[in-house]
Order: C-alpha cells, then structure tokens, then sequence
C-alpha cells in the first residue's frame, strides 16, 4: 500500500485533504534537550558546597591563620571566599562577609580597615575583585535551569497527548483515515482474481469517478454506499488497495474500530470530521474496513450497549443521508459479518449496493494461483489447474499461504524450483498442520491408528456418492492429528442431496467400526472427533434439511443466533421444542448414526481380508496415495507379500529415508460444505 499520509496538509497534487510526511523521530533532540537542563542545573547551583555568614573580625583571623583559599571583593559591598578542606572541621564551604560592615557584630573602623587590609596584603591564596552584579538580572539567572525544567516537562506531556488523541487535545476528535494516492499504490484490479462480478462491481464505481458524464447523461445515479461481504481472506480489503491503485481520485481508509474511544463522542466528533474531510475532496472515496466494529445492530445486547459505539453509528448514519453521490462522494466498506449490522445501515439509500465477495471456483482458484506464482521459480510440471482442483473451499489467502510454504519448503530441500511435491505438501500443511515426526507411539498404537484410518477408506471406496480418496496417512499433523484420510471433491459442490450426507455418515463410522471388527469390539478414544461431526450432520438433517420421515418437512433453525460462519453466536442456544419433539429428534438422530454404523459394518465385513492387508500395508509405509489404494482394492495392482513389506519404507520427498511416526485417529475431510 502507499504511505500513510494526513488529509488535513498540503499533497504534491494539491489535493486538500492529503497527508504530509510523516516528522522523523526526534528521540536525539530530546536527548540533547534533557543533557542542556542537566548542565545548566549543574551550573548555577552550589553543587553541594554549605555557604556561611561571617563577620569581618572573623575573616582577618581566619585569612592570618591561613584558613582561606580564596578571596573576591565584590563592588566595595561584600567580600566572597572559600575555607580550605580542614577550617573549623566544616570542609571545603563558601562564605561571605560584608565589606562596608555597620552594627555592632561587624564595625568599620579606620583600625579595623588597615588591619584588614594588612592582612589582604599577607594572604597567600587567589586574590581578586569584580564589580557587585546583584539585583534584578542575578535574579533573573538563577531562575533560568527551572524555566528550562518547566518548558521540557511540558514538552513531554504535550507529545503524550499528541500521540493519544492524533494531533493533541484540541485534535482529540479528529479522524484517523488515511488517505492513499494514485502513484503510491502498486496494487491493481490486475491483482485481484477469482472474484469477477465484485470486480466488475467496483469497476463502475471508479469508471463514474474518473468520467460521470458518461452516466450523468442517461440519468443513471451511482450508488451511494457500496459494502462487501465475505468469509475472511476472500479479498475484501485487497479490492479495496486495488481500487486505490486504479482511482485517480483521493481514497480514504479507515477501520471501524478507529471510531470507538473509551470517551463517549469522541467516535461521533470523527465521523464528522472524515466526512467533512470527504466533501472538502470530492470526487472520492471513503473506505470502511471492518464495518461491524461500530455498525452492529442496536438494542439486541450483541456486543453490549456501548453509548460511545451507538452514537458513533448513529452520526455515521445522518452523515450518510447527508452526502450527494452526484458530487463524487462513494462510500464503500467491508465486513465478514452482515448478520451482525443495524438494519438501518444497510438499507437502500445508505448502502445501495451489496456484493458478495464469496469463496472461488476452480477457475478463480486457478487464476488466483497464476497471481501468486508471479516471481516465483516453478517446475515445467506444475499444473495449477490440477492443484485449483485438490483446493476446493480454499480462500485467496489459503492459497497465496500454500505458495509461499511451498517456496519455502523448496527453498530448505535446496532445490532449483518449485516442485508439485512441495505444492502438495504445502496443501497438506494448511489443511492439516504441520508433521510431527518426533511423536512416535508403540506398535500396537500404531496398529490402531492404521486399521483406524484404511477402515474410512474401504467405506469411501465403496461409497457410491463419497468423494474419491486422495491419500491415507498415519503420520500425526497439527496438534491433535495422529492419522487422516482425506477426500478432495473432483468439482465445487453448493448443495448435497440425502444419499450423499448418509455416505459422509457411513465414512465417518467406518474408523470405529474398523476398531470393532479387527479387535474384538474394543474401541478406542480415537473416534471422538467422528463421532462428534457425525451427530452434527445427522441433527442437522433431522432438525434443518427435513431429512427425516418421522418429522417431515419441518426446520427447526437457531432464530438467526448462528455467525457468518454458520458457528453459534450463543452456544448454549437450542430451538424451542415440546419434549415430545425433542424426543423424537433424538430417536431420529441416533436411527441415522445406527444405520450408518451397519453400512460401514456390512462394507467391512465383506472386505475383511482387504482391511486387514491394506492396513499392514500402511503400517509400513505410513502413506498410501488414493491411486493406490484404490489399485489395491480393484486389483489393477498387486499387493505385496510379507516379504516384500519387510522392503518397503516410506520416502521424504528429497529422497532420504523417514523414520516411523504414529498417533491418534481423526478424518480430516478438507473445506467440507
């Protein structure tokens, strides 16, 4: 992105409301400011020195008995010194004594006169005179290390309130937003792929800013407000920096949670400002990232009654009404949470224009992939038409992250390029976390783990709806993986009919079930995790899809209480249902866990032998890629002896030897719908 600039100075273009530079750290002044305090302090004080009062009869005494070091006749009114380290036991002071003298304690005589001025002409020590510079101006000096003092002290606390309320008190309610210029920004709509209409979208919007006439002619009105929706790491914010590339306009950027202060108006007073600062510009854009922040909806006690929030949300709101889109004023914000903003934000006349920036295709997967390889060295066997198909649900950052691990991973196996080994391994790293080769469990565990995971292989392979199976591994990833079996779709899937979530229950079954044929009925820990999204899908059936003949067509949803994410806002909320209901959902939910446990049952049984060979097969080779698997299954391929396992070992993608590695079951089936 370019610099962050300030929209209230001066820009190179003349725009008004751009940043200037920002000032360079001055920790160096404040040093040398803190060292000329420290000095003048050290000069015009005493430096820990007593100073005493005496008359002048003492003094002849003191100078005859040689307890003086120094002497100063001040303008005929004083005379200074210093006593030398061992007079009078005091150490090394100061004293002073009045010349003219007066009273009782001090006379001046003639005798005493040329007495003390006998004794001047004996004294042996440093000898001088100055004119008397007492008075107003003395005064004036000694008071200059604590004006010093005071003006440094508030220097520093002037600089603390200028970096809590963004320019000092009186700028306390200022906006944050930065604004972003056309020749600073190096990102384009030529980096934004995978998500066509949205930036078809936002095209019209900078195609009206750069030409209006073009509209204003048919009478065609740009929405006011444009706001993008999406799970994270879609693109949001990326269209956003490409827009402020490709706009010849001002663009400010400001997040949602820079309105919100402790101090109640404060958000609101900022509101103002930005927009003041947006009409002062115009044509423009305003830019408001995570809108949620300060857009959730009132009087629901989501995110709680926040005064400070609600006020900021109701002068975003009057501030809204109060642009002209016919001027060149564009509002446009983001948020991965619609379902949590007011009502009112969203409404035509406000946000005119809703886009959804959702998950991509296989296409957009594929031309997100050809955005991110840019610079970096690829093997002529790279197919990334085949990697957009093993990354189905994948964002455009899940896929930029799988580029860069595997770059990295090239990188540490001191290769030229970048191979499909590492793109594969990279895929297998988001999905599933990192290998754990130093976790190494028993045989017997490991035996387990193995018949565990080719059990939900066998019921996949014979599944006519289940998705093909790309690999088994009993290599533990991530921190509670101890083995996988994953399955990749061979196409994006948006809805799934009866016989295909029935399928998915039957494979979830299929690890324990394995455990039951091959160990007599003893079960493991293991199947937990299968267990768990296996009765999710089943009361989803039962309770949302109306999959379930006792109940009939009927949803029994969560009143709006589920996230973005379709994750529960409150997960202690449930539908209200009779008992009589809630019972027989109950009874529905395990009829669909009970069938799927015999089919998965009945797929074992017949294929005991297979089990029971594939599963040796993997105890030894830790991976078994789907290809195979299934060649093992079909028969296309041999399956090896005993003799033959004892040769068998798994290899690193480098060629060296791994070591055995093991831990507990779990299926990870990547971006399921």
């Amino acid at each position: 992105m370019a610099p962050q600039d300030d929209p209230r100075s001066p820009t190179p273009s003349g725009l008004p409301g751009a940043r200037g530079a920002r000032p360079k750290r001055n920790a160096p002044l404040l040093l040398l400011a803190l060292g000329l305090v420290t000095i003048t302090v050290l000069l015009f004080t005493n430096r820990g020195e007593t100073s005493y009062e005496t008359t002048l009869s003492e003094l002849e005494g003191d100078i005859t008995a040689g307890f003086v070091d120094e002497l100063v006749i001040i303008g005929g009114n004083r005379i200074e010194g210093k006593y030398r380290g061992d007079a009078h036991g005091r150490g090394r002071s100061t004293f002073v004594v009045p010349y003219t003298g007066g009273g009782q304690n001090n006379p001046l005589t003639p005798e005493r006169q040329q007495a003390m001025e006998r004794a001047m002409r004996e004294f042996k020590g440093a000898f001088s005179s100055k004119p008397d510079a007492s008075g107003l101006g003395t005064q004036l000096l000694s008071l200059i290390p604590w004006i010093l003092l005071l003006i440094f002290m508030w220097y520093l606390v002037s600089r603390q309130m200028r970096s809590m309320g963004g320019g000092g008190v009186m700028q306390f309610g200022r906006s944050k937003a930065r604004m972003h210029l056309k020749e600073r920004s190096n990102v384009t709509f030529a980096d934004v792929a995978g998500i066509e209409e949205a930036r078809e979208e936002v095209q019209e919007i900078v195609a009206f800013l750069k030409n209006p006439g073009q509209f204003k002619r048919i009478g065609a009105r740009i929405p006011r407000g444009v706001i993008l929706m999406g799970p994270p790491g879609c693109g949001k914010t990326l269209m956003a920096k490409a827009i402020a590339g490709e706009a010849d306009v001002p663009f400010f950027s400001v997040s949602g949670s820079d309105f919100v202060e402790m101090f109640v108006g404060v958000g609101a007073s900022r509101v103002r400002d930005l927009f003041r600062q947006a009409r002062e510009s115009a044509p423009c854009i305003v830019f408001l990232d995570e809108i949620d922040a300060v857009g959730r909806r009132r009087g629901t006690g989501l995110g709680g009654g926040h005064d400070e929030r609600e006020q900021t949300l109701n002068q975003l709101l009057v501030e809204m009404d109060g642009i002209d889109s016919q001027k060149g004023v564009i509002i446009m914000a983001a948020t991965n949470r619609p379902d949590v903003l007011d009502c009112a934000l969203v409404r035509p006349g406000r946000f005119d224009r809703q886009v959804v920036v959702d998950q991509p295709d296989l296409t957009g997967r594929e031309e997100i992939l050809k955005v991110h390889v840019r610079g970096v060295a690829l093997d002529r066997n790279v197919d990334l038409r085949v990697l957009a198909s093993r990354t189905p649900g994948f964002t455009g950052a899940d896929l930029a992250n799988v580029v860069n691990e595997a770059a990295l991973l090239a990188a540490r196996r001191e290769r030229d390029a970048v191979t499909m080994a590492e793109l594969e391994e990279a895929i297998d790293r988001t999905v599933a976390g990192l290998e754990r080769k130093s976790r190494v469990m028993s045989e017997k565990d490991k035996e387990r783990v193995a018949v565990h995971e080719m059990g939900h292989a066998l019921v996949a392979l014979t599944a006519p709806t289940a998705d093909p199976v790309h690999r088994v591994s009993i290599i533990p990833r991530g921190a509670a993986a101890l083995g996988m079996t994953m399955q990749r779709p061979t196409e994006d899937r948006y809805l799934l009919t009866e016989p295909e979530l029935k399928d998915r229950l039957a494979v979830l079954l299929g690890g324990r079930t394995a455990e039951e044929a091959l160990f007599d009925m003893v079960v493991s820990t293991g199947a937990q995790n299968d267990l768990e999204r296996a009765t999710e899908i089943a009361r989803a059936m039962v309770t949302e899809y109306g999959m379930s003949p006792k109940i009939g067509p009927l949803s029994f949803g969560h009143d709006g209480f589920r996230g973005a994410e379709g994750r529960l806002l409150y997960p202690g909320a449930a539908p209200e249902l009779s008992d009589e209901l809630a019972s027989v959902v109950d009874e529905e939910i395990a009829r669909l866990i009970n069938e799927a446990h015999d089919r998965a049952t009945d797929v074992l049984t017949r294929h005991r032998g297979m089990l029971d060979q594939l599963s040796q097969i993997l105890i030894v080779t830790e991976v078994i890629d789907g290809p195979d698997l299934k060649g093992y299954f079909d028969g296309s391929k041999p399956i090896p002896s005993r003799e033959e396992l004892r040769s068998l070992t798994r290899s690193n993608p480098d060629g060296s030897a791994a070591p055995a590695s093991s831990g507990p079951d779990i299926v990870i089936e990547p971006r399921q719908l």
